[in-house]
């Protein structure tokens, strides 16, 4: 990690570190064309705030998607967080169900973001094994939804 020229001064870090002990969420990843910022809560042993930084192109991009492809190749992931549906809208029968054959454009789901529906195309070829997301579940970027055969 370089920490000449940083982006951002100590004082607007633990600015950002501040609002984000006060919210929801543990950690914060911020991108831009000169600089990539992560700040996370309660990672350290103390429980406290880590941050790092790198200028844009000094480091390995790692994706959470490919991460999860690696875990299991045969999960089909979430392309953004938000909320998973198995139906189009309520009482609706679901877009698959285990056994179902799909193919790369097969619509298994929707994720619901800022009152957005994502369809969530299966991507390839298979065969429905199992419904890993309970309707209605919040889920993060690269969390599997379902898993093929």
């Amino acid at each position: 990690m370089m920490t000449d020229n940083i982006p951002l001064t100590h004082e607007d870090i633990a600015e950002i570190a501040e609002i984000l002990e006060k919210s929801g969420y543990r950690e914060l990843d911020l991108s831009t064309r000169r600089f990539r910022l992560r700040v996370a809560k309660g990672v350290d042993a103390q429980g406290g705030v880590t941050q790092e930084w790198q200028w844009a192109g000094s480091g390995p991009e790692v994706s959470t998607e490919a991460s999860a492809a690696v875990v299991d190749p045969n999960a089909i992931c979430s392309p953004l967080p938000g909320t998973f549906y198995h139906a189009p809208q309520p009482g609706a029968p679901p877009f698959v169900q285990p056994g179902d054959e799909v193919g790369p454009e097969t619509v298994i789901g929707i994720v619901e973001t800022m009152k957005l529906m994502n369809p969530v195309h299966a991507g390839r070829t298979g065969t429905i094994a199992a419904i890993v997301v309970a309707n209605g579940t919040l889920v993060a970027k690269g969390e599997a939804l379902v898993r093929l055969t």
